[in-house]
Formats: structure tokens, sequence, C-alpha cells
């Protein structure tokens, strides 16, 4: 019991390192190129953020999350000069997948847009544990590198235990892990590296051998939605694990989902941990290549809109689920603020199957841009920023 009164007075004492690491990277870079010069489209579309007006430091939780902010209604505003949170090549965790710069994407103005809530602005800084899918994983990225830059090298490391990543800061004994589970509960597609979702076969009543890897830690990240959209039907077993049958996608979700339920209210302990569940940012389909291809500006000036590729249905089915949980999940839902980034996905300077795209498939973006993965810096910083006020709020909370 001290040993965990112990640790978790360490991890707590993150919050302020993790906070004050991120108001000097906020303070101290200013980013100037030709493309952010004052004779800019974009500083003549939306005007140049000074110091005066980077207020978005917040202090006090009680100002971050109450009745007069909701978090995910805003709008995206151009900030070059706190924005991006860290660069490509200061952080050496990212995998290639979503180093968009580095694989040639030429346009950076991707990284200087930064979420402004109605009402309330947000703090910096974060930890934590995620699971899900290869969009999960990009948090879980995008977080680390916002932490390491002010962690020593000799009190930093990085371990790949199949099916986790795990990023230890030493001096706090505390850790920072992505768990792979694209679907949460047990499917054929497990295993980290060697997986494809052409086949896909999920164990919807199965979940004990992913469980046993999340129990007893503090904060829980969940998020399963891409792997189970591939097609309208989808294999599964539930009860005899050898019979298999085809069922609706939005059958077997609400199954898995139930079974990830039931192992939430039997497992976790509400006291020492907490749990959240990130919303869905699914696939953009627009523009003349009917992708997302050389999108460099987010969807402005339109309150009401909400992308084609995101499922109500399955929205739904994760209210109903959570709604019938006796431990509290928090629900993050970030789909909406996410659908405007048009622009800020990997198109063709990322992977597929593991390998960067040659010069024939760049050059066929309408068949091989990726309009469901983000570069880094980007969109998922902003997610990360949401959890912090709600990590931040919840720790206040507690003391």
């Amino acid at each position: 019991m001290k040993q965990i009164v112990s640790l978790d007075r360490k991890i707590q004492s993150l919050y302020p390192l993790a906070l004050a690491s991120i108001l000097l990277l906020g303070t101290t870079r200013l980013i100037f190129d030709g493309l952010k010069s004052n004779n800019s489209y974009v500083f003549q579309k939306y005007g140049r953020q000074t110091r005066a007006q980077q207020q978005h430091v917040v202090v006090s939780p009680k100002d971050l999350i109450d009745e007069s902010c909701n978090v995910f209604e805003g709008n995206w505003v151009w900030d070059n000069v706190s924005y991006p949170l860290y660069e490509e090549q200061s952080c050496p965790y990212l995998v290639k997948q979503v180093t968009c710069q580095k694989n040639g994407r030429e346009d950076s103005l991707y990284k200087n847009w930064r979420w402004k809530p109605n009402g309330c602005d947000l703090p910096r800084g974060k930890r934590l544990m995620f699971i899900g899918d290869s969009v999960q994983r990009g948090q879980f990225e995008s977080l680390v590198c916002m932490v390491q830059s002010i962690i020593p090298k000799d009190k930093r490391s990085l371990e790949r235990i199949p099916p986790r990543k795990i990023f230890k800061i030493k001096e706090y004994d505390a850790s920072i892990e992505y768990y792979w589970a694209p679907f949460i509960v047990e499917s054929i597609s497990d295993h980290a590296t060697k997986h494809t979702v052409m086949k896909r076969l999920v164990k919807l009543d199965s979940i004990a051998k992913h469980g046993k890897h999340w129990e007893g830690v503090d904060y829980l990240v969940f998020e399963s939605y891409v792997w189970w959209r591939y097609k309208p039907t989808i294999n599964a077993t539930y009860g005899n694990p050898d019979d298999v049958q085809e069922y609706n996608v939005s059958t077997a979700y609400r199954l898995a989902l139930n079974t990830w339920a039931n192992w939430i209210d039997s497992t976790i302990n509400p006291q020492t941990q907490k749990v959240f569940f990130m919303s869905m940012s699914w696939e953009w389909k627009g523009g003349s290549n009917e992708n997302c291809f050389n999108e460099t500006y987010p969807i402005q000036d339109s309150p009401s809109y909400w992308g084609s590729g995101s499922s109500l249905e399955i929205m739904d089915i994760i209210h109903d689920t959570l709604s019938g949980l006796k431990t509290n999940v928090k629900f993050l839902n970030i789909t909406r603020l996410s659908e405007f980034r048009k622009d800020a996905h990997t198109t063709i300077y990322g992977e597929r199957k593991g390998k960067l795209l040659t010069k024939e498939q760049r050059a066929d973006p309408k068949n091989f841009a990726d309009c469901i993965h983000w570069c880094l810096p980007g969109v998922p910083d902003t997610w990360n920023e949401i959890l912090y006020a709600y990590l931040l709020k919840s720790h206040q909370n507690i003391s």
C-alpha cells in the first residue's frame, strides 16, 4: 500500500514538470520561414498571434472544465508563436508513418493551428497508458514527444515489448505506455507488427489476455474504430471459439464493448484508476482527388460541419455502453473538432504496409493518400491537451 501511495505521489509530481516543459517550449520557440511572413496568405487571412495574445495557459482547473467551457466546441486558430509544441527532428520516438516533412511534405502550415475552445483555454502537459490501434499510437507518440524534451537522455528510455511500447521516466518511476489492441477485445490481429486489416476475426467475448496488462494502471485511455469499418460485416466468434459467424459490424461492435464494459466494472478500482474513451477520428473525403491530398487549410466558418466518415450509429453504441457502466468512464469526443482538419493528415507522406510510398504510389493520391492517420506534430497534440485538462481537474479533485 505504501508503494502505491509513493508511486501515485511521484506520478502526480510529474504534472508540474510536464506543464513547465510545454510552457518552456511555447514561450521560447518562434518559427519563421517564407510561408509565415507578414505578406503570406495565412497572415492576411488569419492575422498574427502575439505573445500578449497567448493566454491559453490556465492554472485553475475550475476555469478549464465547467458549465461555461465545452472543450470540444470551438475553432482552430492560427498560432505560429507557441505552435508547434515540438518538431519532428527533436523527437526520436516518432515512426515513419507520421513524419510527414521528413517524408517529403513541403508545406508546414498544418503544424501551426491551435484548438481554441469556446469560453476557456487549455493547459499544457499530460501522461498515461493508451490502448487501441495506430491512430491511438499517434496520440501516444504525441504525448511522448511533448514530455521527452525536458528529461535528460540517461533518465528516459523507450522499450518495445510487443504488443506494448513503454516510455519510462526513471527519476519519477513513471511511464507512458501504448498497447496495441485494434478491436480492444482479442482478435487474430493482435500481433504488434504482423497483422492485416483485410483478414479480420474478432473474439467478441474474450478480453482476458489484454486485460491482464491493464490491471493496476493509473490512467487508461481506450480507442477502437478504424479496424471495425473496413467492411459492413465482420467474422467473429461469441461463446464457442470454433463457431465463426459473420456479424453486422454495429452488432459486433456493441457485443465487444459489452465485454469491455464488464471488464471495466469488474476490474477497475475507481479510487485509484481513471478511465477515458476517445471517440473516432475518421477518413476525410473530398477535394479534387476525393481525399485529403493537397488540402492545406482547415475547414473554417462552418459551425454545423460534420464529416461523412464518422458513424453516428457507432457513437450511439459508445454512448449507450458508457451510460450503462457502474464505473465512471470519461468520453472524450474529439470527433467533430478533428473533422475540421482536412489539412493535417499524412496523405502521401506516410507508410503503407510498413514502407514509405514509392514515387509511383505518391503520383496516384486518389488511391494511395492516407486520410486516416495524422502528421506529427499535429492534431493528436490537441487531443492530449484536452486529456490533460481532465487529468489536471481529476488530480485537483483528489488532492
